[in-house]
């Protein structure tokens, strides 16, 4: 039976991955147990900026810095719906509890909050989310197509995405920058 071993772990795409919407990424596992897991893509920002979102539902936005968050692009799956990654927990409609600080949020009630200045302290917004069958992850981590390392917050909100795929790995010791992305031939 599979258990939550992997909820709050950063999945760290090998080089050799070669699938487009994972290709060096970093996914946080939101929730991992028998049925399958989800995750969120934290360093594929998009071209669209957080005030393009609020005004597409009508939701008023004051601070400067809040509206021109980029939104990220949180995965393949269900592309048309928001997903936010919020630290402390707080009290929002609709939360999945990751950890005993950390929550994925899918109601608008965050988002109001967010655009007024009144949100968790730390928030990455996402349209979509990656998303793996019952055993699916647990055989492509065995495949070696992704590491694994435990959360860390400060890759999450605070590190320039550019360098989270590597801060990941390197928290493991391992510079991915020495690794072959594929197989060579003689």
């Amino acid at each position: 039976m599979t258990t939550a071993r992997f909820t709050n772990q950063l999945l760290i795409a090998m080089p050799s991955l070669a699938d487009p919407n994972f290709s060096r990424t970093v996914t946080l596992i939101c929730e991992h147990n028998e049925h399958g897991a989800l995750g969120l893509v934290i360093n594929r920002p998009t071209e669209v900026r957080l005030s393009e979102l609020l005004d597409h539902l009508d939701i008023a936005a004051t601070d400067v810095d809040i509206v021109s968050m980029p939104v990220f692009a949180g995965g393949p799956v269900q592309l048309e719906r928001g997903f936010i990654l919020h630290m402390p927990l707080g009290q929002w409609e609709s939360t999945l509890k990751i950890d005993t600080e950390l929550g994925l949020t899918t109601s608008l009630d965050i988002l109001s909050a967010v655009a007024a200045g009144t949100g968790p302290r730390h928030s990455l917004v996402a349209l979509g989310y990656a998303g793996w069958g019952a055993g699916q992850l647990e055989r492509e981590i065995a495949d070696n197509a992704w590491l694994t390392v435990p959360n860390d917050t400060e890759i999450l909100f605070e590190l320039p995405v550019e360098l989270r795929w590597q801060a990941a790995a390197k928290k493991l010791g391992v510079d991915l920058t020495l690794m072959a992305g594929d197989a060579g031939h003689a």
